[in-house]
């Protein structure tokens, strides 16, 4: 009965925000997400750096996943929750970007079991497959893996297998849909139209506080 605390997030009780980041190869989510670290104060996790970073590390675990990798296993959503629950509990922010996570139904549903934590909406990068083409060939000349067949394969695999992720949320009224095929700054004015309505919320309640 130890693992109260760890679910709430905090010994206050309170849980931590958690915005899951969904978008194509492609689609600049990435970027997105600097920009929203840099203005609204997130702490960006990405569940492919976490996992490379615990294989770097030489641990047991580390081994385990570079196993199945190698193998071509999926990464058990279990192993992959534990690190970004990890990474949460050991942060002293008490509000995160996930991205490129859950990757399918099956990692959603894991996720807020394990961790207790439902997504406060998640932000979905829409980029129509020619655009994401046309991005990942002009900045990636000469990587091997982003050859037209590779990215299209990518792209068939995101859409089967976030597409009934993005389904659940949107259920409940919590999905997000930003126009990625527009200009870096254009998106960014989408996003932060999103995020200050809260932000000015938080500042003026702060204000109050002192």
């Amino acid at each position: 009965m130890g693992s109260v605390d760890a679910a709430n997030g905090s010994a206050s009780g309170k849980k931590p925000t958690v915005i899951f980041v969904l978008g194509g190869p492609g689609s600049g989510k990435g970027t997105q997400c600097a920009y929203i670290v840099e203005h609204f104060g997130y702490t960006h996790l990405s569940a492919g750096d976490l996992l490379r970073a615990e294989i770097k590390s030489g641990s047991a675990n580390g081994t385990m996943i570079q196993n199945m990798i190698k193998e071509g296993k999926i990464v058990p959503s279990e192993v992959t929750i534990k690190l970004l629950q990890k990474a949460i509990q050991e942060n002293g922010n008490d509000k995160f970007l996930i991205d490129g996570f859950p990757r399918n139904e099956e990692n959603r549903a894991a996720f807020e079991k394990v961790t207790e934590i439902e997504p406060k909406f998640v932000l979905f990068f829409d980029c129509p497959e020619e655009e994401m083409e046309k991005r990942l060939l002009g900045r990636n000349q000469g990587r091997e893996d982003d050859n037209i067949e590779t990215i299209r394969k990518r792209f068939k695999v995101f859409l089967e297998s976030s597409l009934p992720v993005i389904q659940y949320y949107e259920a409940k009224g919590k999905v997000r849909k930003i126009n990625a095929a527009k200009p870096i700054e254009a998106v960014f004015e989408e996003v932060k139209a999103i995020f200050s309505p809260e932000d000015e919320k938080v500042k003026l309640n702060s204000c109050a506080i002192l």
